[in-house]
């Protein structure tokens, strides 16, 4: 007997995976079918991600659920935030998308607030926390170049739209992903025209605002008989791959949800954004939710920093687990912080001496071995998640009384363990697969399996096991 199935295709900044999931009895239940990386090119100066491996392992991760006998009923598809792709008039894709750890936006927040927008009307119109790396900035950066991708432009897709516009040919613009760009008015949910406006950006590669539930359309029939899963629908989830994790993290009154993993994203639930001067100066940021939600958040450079020095490390033949340098990180006694989302950190030539020179610069006794290393990148995340709690109790209103860390990072307990000491409230880890089981969640609204936000959260609760971490006394 074939088994119905949903299927997220969940895409991180680092790996992907096309996950299968189920209702039984009030419980989810999910299968990893396909996993595979994400890979970003450097061709000359640019920084690419390789779409078309992107759309070829989203394909092959179809033709293997068909291939495992599974009815597929329909394809959600979330991804990070921020990047996209240009098509032109006749859908074509201009070029591949370039990364959101390229250089070029290198300068472009202050062209942008010395000659087109006010930092403080910007911020009360779109309510984003100003970085980098954010599709404002790329856009500004490509109009400063008079770049020809931006000027034979019909249409703007981000990552999670643009892969479903190659598999249903249809285009549209999903709230929670353009939620991210800078480009989206806060309370109205719809385009930012006057800054759009304002930066000289066509407004016709804008395209329609749908929300998380709606149909996007079916395969197209060559893609269909090319996977095996026939003309299955594809479904708008929160195709912000931070939108989804939060649908599934079961909040309780006054929890903060933290999605750990290379990027830390730590906020609250809310019905209405906040849009003022003391939240911009504290670098809180607005995104759009499922149901209708507000994600009142912080960015904060996540296991980013970890992550780059393992890779360091086994490039110099010094292969490190985190069944290493967990344990003998938890032994260690150093005791140095740094300022985790420092622009230092964002891609430095070599992570390990990024940070011991800022602990040296600053003052700090130097770490003698990784142990010291990774002890510090924890501890260091930990104090910022604490700073960043009690801003959101300052500008909410209300304290936060627990946080719910999702992800992968939930899994890294000595991390937990200095969050809750750190912030002295209970943290409760899991689930690990957020992202993918709100992807399906919302697939199950749609389709009127379940019934909302709620029922969802609820499902999620009976469907996994999650670990209590207290704060331990001095």
């Amino acid at each position: 007997m074939k088994r119905n199935v949903y299927l997220a295709a969940d895409f991180g900044a680092g790996s992907g995976r096309v996950i299968a999931g189920w209702l039984t009895r009030g419980r989810l239940e999910m299968k990893e079918i396909h996993r595979f990386s994400d890979r970003q090119v450097r061709l000359g100066e640019r920084l690419y991600w390789d779409f078309p491996s992107l759309l070829q392992d989203l394909k092959d991760g179809l033709s293997r659920a068909a291939a495992e006998g599974y009815e597929v009923r329909s394809l959600g598809i979330d991804t990070w935030g921020v990047d996209f792709g240009l098509i032109d008039a006749r859908g074509d894709l201009i070029g591949w998308p370039v990364s959101y750890r390229d250089q070029r936006t290198a300068g472009m927040q202050e062209q942008v607030f010395s000659h087109s927008l006010d930092r403080q009307e910007y911020y009360a119109l779109t309510g984003i926390q100003q970085l980098d790396i954010n599709t404002i900035f790329q856009l500004a950066a490509l109009r400063t170049a008079d770049d020809v991708r931006l000027r034979k432009a019909a249409g703007l897709l981000f990552m999670p739209d643009l892969l479903a516009y190659y598999l249903t040919g249809h285009v549209a613009n999903e709230y929670t992903i353009a939620s991210t760009s800078g480009l989206l008015d806060a309370k109205h949910r719809d385009w930012a025209w006057s800054a759009i406006d304002a930066l000289d950006l066509p407004r016709d590669i804008f395209g329609e605002i749908i929300k998380p539930g709606t149909d996007r359309g079916r395969l197209l029939p060559d893609i269909a008989v090319e996977t095996g899963v026939g003309e299955i629908p594809v479904v708008a989830v929160g195709s912000h791959d931070t939108a989804s994790a939060v649908c599934a993290t079961p909040l309780t009154n006054g929890a903060a949800f933290l999605s750990s993993g290379t990027w830390s994203l730590l906020g609250v639930e809310l019905t209405e954004p906040i849009l003022t001067e003391d939240a911009r100066l504290a670098e809180f940021t607005n995104e759009g939710g499922v149901c209708g939600t507000i994600r009142f958040l912080q960015n904060i450079t996540g296991l980013w920093l970890l992550q780059r020095l393992m890779a360091e490390w086994e490039r110099a033949g010094e292969r490190q687990t985190f069944d290493i340098l967990l344990p003998a990180a938890e032994a260690s006694c150093y005791n140095g912080l740094v300022p985790v989302s420092d622009a230092r950190f964002s891609n430095p030539p070599s992570m390990e001496i990024a940070l011991r020179s800022y602990l040296a610069e600053s003052g700090q006794p130097a770490p003698q071995v990784k142990a010291d290393l990774t002890r510090c990148v924890l501890r260091s995340l930990a104090t910022k998640y604490a700073e960043a709690l009690q801003g959101l109790g300052t500008l909410t209103g209300r304290p936060v009384r627990s946080l719910n860390v999702i992800g992968g990072g939930s899994q890294n307990a000595l991390l937990n363990q200095f969050t809750a000491n750190a912030t002295g409230l209970p943290v409760l880890a899991g689930p690990v697969e957020a992202t993918a089981m709100g992807n399906i969640l919302v697939q199950a609204m749609a389709a009127g399996e379940v019934s909302g936000l709620d029922e969802a959260r609820s499902i999620v609760s009976h469907s996994v096991q999650m670990r209590r971490f207290e704060p331990e006394k001095n």
